[in-house]
């Protein structure tokens, strides 16, 4: 039976129906308060950060330059690759997603040079971002610009995108490597200056701030606010880039010559300020590629078949390649330190240049016998002679004369009980006996170099206050700093931590070392200089103690040049030379003359040379193309070359050796004429020659050689050549000899 509501039941329903709108209409008020008022900063905050994308933008690091401004080490725009995979999961269908991942590994693999299986695992995973490439070059990052801007791409392309970032490079490759250091795959410096620096190296990232929707895209009305990076400090070396090369090629060189096995290392110090002019380590890499194995070393870690064992010597290799030895490493010293027991006994007033000391072959110290290396010894002898013929047991005898006290003083003055403080990272730390420790068996050890170990940049420091007056000077490699304007902020200055030594000391030991090279070490002298100079042939007395191998030797050389004016000094060593000699001074002075030879003229010192050195000296060729034969052959007999001509013609269309070459005096120069032939030549085995049989045989043959090594003395060697024996080659060309004196020997123990 229906019901007709009456008025009283209409009013009611009315006023139910609008208490509900009234109470509804509250709630939804009080919400909306709630929402905009109560948590509306807050709710406003989470909008914004949902919408506005923070991006850090990488700074440059700073430039590495040498000395004369060559960069070194600077950092270029590169780009870093990326995929949004967390927005291809946005893609209702399962089978498009997984055709969007296949198109993107596919694309991606292909242009980066990546393996396929490699991106298409990275388009699965559940992240709003992740890099595929880091660190890609501008023609790379072009393709994948090209690749996105296809239209038939659109559907996929969406999710990939490119990064604006910085690479480092090294524009001269594994010049100075285990000086400048290198960078990890974020830009902080892991090695070297790179590290020591990398503070001030790192700029100040730039911040990119952008309105962005849920899915990562840009929106309409987009927002953007950009903070660009500052570029970090840059740094000026001391190192020179020409005296690096020479100390690393002839290095190489001395390594192969002498079949060094546990590397070689050489640098050069300005012995007045302190500034390192080159810091060189042979078997070095390339800082653009540091994981990179040298390929003997790579052909050791593939015949290891066992993965661990494999991956443990790669790393071993690495960190050994990585390894700066000048400052990171050891060693005894050996003769080379006889030089600071000779300058602390003058200091005292102990011995004079007129002191004399008798050697008989042995000398008997608490019981325990020291030999000389001459057999028979050398009688007796004045303090120039004793130092020249390296003599143990006289360098004994004048550390008896200093006592255990004196020598710890001023082995503690040197600077030798601490480190440097050179700005470089890894400086190891000395080994040496205390004082109270050092009974005269110690002492009579110390006195000539072994039973304790330095750093090579101890030493060449050491050896530079004994010859510039003094002065312990604190050895640097960075000369300066300048900001991201150009601006310098900072010049490094000389810095004299003490004076050790008189100049008076300093002024005798000068001439002695000098008498060392002119009576003794005859392989260190450099024609039309004045040097001076000391080696060292140090055993490594724990390595054959812990080994049981015998017969492991350290050769070093120190040398300073002009000698009566020091500025330069240089310290190579050798570390287990196994060729046919392991002496210092056949070994490692040979290769020092060499630096000194080519980096002297360099620095602006002009050769003085006398009338027997200039007959010795090697020629240059002239450049007698386009002349008539006579005028060719006149010449050539000028500048005391002979000649040979091959052809019929008058006129000179070629010549061997080119304008520019050194020749030996009577050399010969090929002329080439109309109708002549290239006629070769089989290079001979000049090792084991005199310079003299050197160049007759060059000239029977038909090659010339251009000489090097102390050509004023007698009984000189051939020991190495650039070009094999047997060796086929144009006739005229020039095969470099170097000669060394056989004789001499400095072993500092028995």
């Amino acid at each position: 039976m229906a019901v007709n509501p009456d008025g009283k039941m209409i009013k009611r329903i009315t006023i139910i129906m609008i208490s509900l709108l009234v109470v509804f209409a509250i709630l939804t008020s009080g919400g909306l308060f709630f929402l905009t008022v109560i948590r509306g900063e807050e709710l406003q905050n989470k909008a914004s950060e949902q919408q506005l994308y923070d991006s850090l933008v990488s700074a440059p690091r700073g430039d590495i330059c040498d000395r004369n401004g060559k960069m070194l080490a600077t950092s270029a725009t590169a780009w870093t690759v990326y995929l949004t995979p967390g927005n291809i999961r946005n893609v209702k269908e399962k089978d498009e997603q997984d055709k969007i991942r296949k198109k993107i590994a596919e694309n991606l693999a292909e242009v980066l040079g990546l393996e396929y299986d490699a991106v298409y695992e990275k388009t699965t995973k559940n992240v709003a971002y992740i890099y595929v490439k880091k660190k890609v070059d501008k023609e790379t990052a072009d393709r994948v610009r090209a690749l996105l801007s296809e239209e038939e791409n659109a559907d996929w392309a969406k999710y990939i995108g490119l990064d604006e970032t910085n690479k480092r490079y090294y524009p001269n490759g594994s010049l100075a490597s285990t000086v400048l250091g290198f960078v990890g795959d974020d830009d902080q410096g892991l090695y070297g200056l790179e590290k020591y620096y990398e503070n001030e190296l790192t700029g100040v990232a730039g911040r990119v701030v952008s309105s962005k929707n849920a899915r990562g895209m840009d929106m309409r009305y987009s927002y953007q606010k950009v903070e660009n990076a500052k570029k970090g400090t840059s740094l000026t070396l001391t190192i020179d880039s020409y005296i690096q090369h020479v100390c690393e090629k002839y290095l190489d060189e001395a390594v192969v010559d002498n079949k060094v096995e546990e590397r070689g290392a050489v640098v050069v110090m300005n012995v007045n300020t302190g500034a390192i002019y080159a810091m060189a380590v042979s078997g070095d890499f390339d800082p653009n590629e540091p994981l990179k194995l040298s390929d003997a070393d790579q052909q050791k870690v593939d015949a290891v078949t066992d993965e661990e064992e494999a991956k443990n010597l790669r790393r071993t290799l690495l960190d050994a390649q990585w390894r700066n030895k000048i400052v990171s490493d050891t060693y005894e010293p050996g003769s080379v330190f006889k030089m600071f027991t000779a300058s602390t006994a003058i200091e005292e007033n102990l011995i004079n240049k007129s002191s004399t000391f008798t050697c008989n072959y042995a000398i008997n110290v608490a019981g325990q016998l020291y030999h000389c290396h001459k057999a028979g010894g050398h009688g007796t002898q004045n303090l120039p002679d004793a130092i020249a013929h390296s003599c143990n047991p006289a360098f004994i005898t004048i550390g008896q004369l200093v006592g255990s006290k004196l020598f710890s003083t001023y082995f503690k003055a040197f600077g030798l009980t601490e480190r440097t403080g050179i700005d470089l990272p890894g400086e190891a730390t000395s080994y040496y006996h205390k004082e109270e420790k050092m009974g005269v068996t110690e002492l009579a050890s110390s006195s000539f170099g072994q039973t304790f170990n330095l750093t090579p940049i101890q030493v060449i420091t050491m050896v530079s206050a004994v010859v510039n007056g003094g002065y312990l000077v604190q050895p640097h490699m960075v000369a300066q700093k300048t900001d991201a304007n150009g601006k310098v902020i900072n010049v490094t200055p000389t810095t004299a931590k003490r004076q050790v030594l008189s100049e008076a000391t300093s002024k005798t030991m000068r001439e002695l070392l000098e008498h060392v090279i002119l009576t003794g070490v005859k392989n260190g002298y450099v024609p039309g200089y004045r040097v001076g100079g000391k080696t060292g042939t140090s055993e490594k007395i724990s390595k054959m103690l812990q080994t049981g191998v015998k017969g492991l030797y350290i050769a070093s050389f120190a040398t300073v040049a002009p000698i009566n004016d020091p500025e330069i000094a240089l310290l190579i060593l050798l570390d287990e030379p196994k060729g046919t000699s392991y002496y210092g001074s056949t070994t490692a002075a040979p290769v020092g003359a060499k630096i000194m030879a080519d980096i002297l003229p360099y620095l602006g010192y002009e050769a003085q040379y006398s009338q027997e050195e200039l007959q010795k000296l090697s020629i240059p060729v002239p450049n007698v193309k386009t002349l008539d034969l006579a005028s060719a052959k006149g010449k050539l007999a000028t500048s005391n070359l002979n000649y040979k001509v091959v052809g019929t013609g008058e006129t000179v269309v070629s010549q061997l050796p080119e304008e520019g070459s050194s020749l030996y005096t009577g050399g010969t120069v090929i002329l080439y004429t109309d109708g002549g032939e290239q006629q070769n030549a089989t290079v001979p085995q000049f090792v084991g020659m005199t310079a003299a049989e050197a160049n007759a045989t060059a000239a029977s043959v038909g090659v010339n050689i251009s000489l090097s090594g102390n050509l004023t003395a007698s009984g000189l060697r051939a020991y190495s050549q650039s070009i094999p024996a047997g060796s086929t080659v144009p006739m005229g060309t020039v095969v470099s000899v170097s000669f060394r004196d056989e004789s001499g020997a400095d072993l500092a123990a028995n």
